[in-house]
């Protein structure tokens, strides 16, 4: 469910699929009849099951407050597709996706390609007509069979490895990381973030059989609370964006475009990670209200650190839940239980939406600290205590735009 994509889909007669379909065939074909908009550009591809959009907004703030011109393509939407798409740090224009989809229609491709896909091949186009200097590339899912994964990249970085989307990855940690190192290219290099013993297993095995030199967090490179080395040195950086696993992020950030050949200068590379920005990322939407999409175990482990970091190691916070249903909710409940003061568990609109009773019988907190609330009244359950709203990020893109409303009134 991609918001919005079904205005742009009837507007040009295309039809595709709303489903996950992992594979490269179809977008293989789609490349090929529209003149292979995916060759053209130097890209920087990156994996993860968490941090993948934050390390490319450090990448693309940093590379901005050097005077590049970029391009991104994230997943999944905020707020709608738009944002999915920037070109300099804007999202896309509705023209310039007019244009996107009117070359899909025009190579017959309706019915050939999933969601994902389509908006992949819209974002390649636009960066193709947009010709930046530098493009960001998020994988969708996995790596190695993401519809992202049919350009040459000048860089690879897998930000981490952890259980997600098991049903098509494995549910193992190294099945998941043989699928993110499937980005990987032979000869070109690729930075690691900390993983797990089993997925580094797997990552430096899949790195070597082709021949890709690996830059690892931690023995490579590292930032040490402000000062990030390795053959370079820069002092005085502060992330923009909250929470210790941003300075990993902000990390791999500097390490791959170093690797890409960009001249880095050291005020430059502080400007840029202050600035860097992601709707979603512990994003202070009102004061003392914060969104952060933390729809996994080890996202939930970052928000409690996050939390602790932000607020004190004691503090407590309230939280605002919705999550769908074939996500580990229960795990990442409990995990966000010992930094909550009370928790409101909501349904939101999506097809796999788990039912708010289905998450406060997750819970184990007593009952008078867990309501039950509803998506189009979230502004209202704000307490004494800092408000996070997490889950899903389809929950996010549902509130967001109330608060946002709400500020513009």
């Amino acid at each position: 469910m991609i918001p919005k994509l079904d205005l742009y889909k009837e507007k040009y007669s295309i039809e595709s699929a709303d489903e996950i379909r992992p594979g490269l065939e179809a977008m293989e074909e789609a490349m090929q009849s529209l003149g292979h908009p995916e060759k053209t550009g130097r890209f920087i591809h990156v994996a993860g099951t968490n941090g993948k959009g934050s390390t490319v907004a450090f990448l693309d703030s940093i590379a901005r407050a050097h005077g590049l011109r970029t391009a991104a393509f994230t997943s999944p939407a905020v707020t709608d597709l738009h944002d999915q798409i920037t070109i300099g740090g804007e999202p896309i224009s509705e023209s310039g996706l007019d244009r996107a989809f009117s070359q899909i229609q025009s190579a017959n491709l309706s019915g050939r390609l999933t969601d994902f896909e389509l908006l992949t091949t819209a974002a390649f186009l636009a960066f193709r007509e947009a010709q930046p200097d530098l493009i960001l590339l998020e994988a969708g899912m996995g790596g190695s069979l993401d519809s992202t994964n049919v350009v040459d990249p000048e860089v690879s970085v897998i930000t981490s490895v952890a259980l997600d989307h098991t049903g098509f990855l494995g549910g193992t940690l190294s099945e998941i990381a043989a699928h993110k190192s499937g980005i990987l290219k032979p000869g070109k290099p690729g930075v690691i973030g900390p993983l797990p013993e089993e997925a580094m297993e797997a990552t430096v095995s899949s790195a070597s059989k082709i021949g890709v030199p690996l830059h690892v967090y931690g023995r490579d490179f590292r930032l040490d609370w402000r000062t990030f080395t390795n053959s370079r040195t820069f002092c005085n950086l502060e992330p923009g964006l909250d929470g210790p696993h941003q300075r990993q992020n902000l990390a791999l950030a500097i390490e791959a475009l170093l690797l890409a050949g960009i001249r880095l200068e050291e005020a430059a590379v502080v400007q840029g990670a202050g600035s860097a920005s992601v709707p979603g990322r512990f994003e202070e939407i009102a004061p003392n209200v914060f969104l952060d999409g933390a729809h996994n175990p080890a996202a939930a482990e970052a928000l409690v650190r996050t939390v602790r970091e932000k607020f004190g190691r004691e503090a407590k916070v309230h939280f605002l839940i919705g999550m769908l249903a074939r996500k580990d909710y229960q795990t990442v409940i409990r995990l966000l239980e010992p930094v909550a003061e009370s928790m409101t568990f909501v349904t939101f609109p999506h097809g796999e939406a788990a039912t708010a009773d289905q998450l406060a019988a997750a819970a184990s907190l007593p009952s008078r600290r867990i309501t039950l609330g509803e998506v189009q009244k979230a502004e209202r359950f704000a307490t004494s205590a800092p408000t996070v709203i997490t889950g899903s990020l389809y929950l996010l893109s549902a509130i967001r735009p109330l608060f946002l409303q709400n500020t513009k009134d």
